[in-house]
């Protein structure tokens, strides 16, 4: 990882303040010890050369509203609302390779250090799916977790989000929500950003594609996501 340039990326996406995502996140004093992740059958291990990056980020709310039981062991810290509420969070920062079949899985991991977790729960408030991110992807990129998870939480926190009230109060296109956070990003633009909707065209996830050097590039045919003109519905923040 070259961390100038994660920093210049960030300068780059960050004219103003952050504005805040997770509202009022509190850490319980005990994360739960997430499980080894290894590649399930069929998914082979891949060392490609990286030559570009997705930061996959996630609209909380529309997760929260499809899982079965918010007060399961995965999703209790974020869809229960005991720990604070989560507007948009990481999924997880991907290697991507010139060709298809990007990296994944690249070196064994062990359990990623409680320190580790307690600091980034906020950002991606699941301890497993942290592990999974690292086990998955972040083995690609560095062999220290705290490290792959410090670019992670850089790029994420630089990134500025548009009025989610607003977009959520009226019907929306893929091409709005682009135009959204292309306008909200200083040096970004719709090319650049991919958005993804579940089959009831409920706004998933949007991401943003990076080169690199981590600086944002437009994305491959195969990032791209929803066509501008799929409708797109956006679930509004609970209160």
């Amino acid at each position: 990882m070259r961390w100038p340039e994660v920093a210049a990326l960030a300068l780059l996406l960050a004219p103003t303040a952050a504005n805040a995502q997770a509202l009022a996140c509190r850490i319980p004093d005990r994360i739960p010890v997430p499980r080894l992740e290894q590649p399930k059958r069929g998914e082979p291990v891949r060392k490609p050369p990286v030559a570009g990056y997705l930061l996959s980020m996630s609209w909380s709310p529309q997760h929260c509203a499809t899982v079965r039981n918010p007060k399961d062991a995965r999703d209790r810290f974020q869809c229960a609302g005991e720990n604070g509420r989560f507007g948009w969070v990481l999924h997880g920062l991907w290697p991507e390779a010139a060709n298809p079949g990007y990296p994944q899985w690249c070196r064994p991991a062990k359990i990623v250090p409680q320190p580790v977790l307690r600091r980034h729960l906020c950002m991606t408030p699941s301890a497993q799916l942290l592990q999974h991110e690292w086990a998955k992807h972040g083995t690609c990129m560095s062999p220290h977790p705290a490290a792959y998870f410090r670019s992670a939480e850089i790029l994420f926190g630089a990134v500025r989000f548009p009025d989610m009230a607003a977009l959520a109060a009226k019907p929306q296109t893929a091409g709005t929500i682009r135009r959204a956070f292309a306008a909200a990003n200083k040096g970004v633009s719709e090319s650049m950003i991919a958005v993804a909707v579940d089959e009831k065209g409920w706004l998933k996830e949007v991401r943003l594609c990076l080169g690199p050097r981590m600086r944002p590039q437009r994305c491959k045919g195969s990032q791209t996501g929803a066509r501008d003109q799929r409708a797109v519905r956006v679930r509004p923040l609970p209160r």
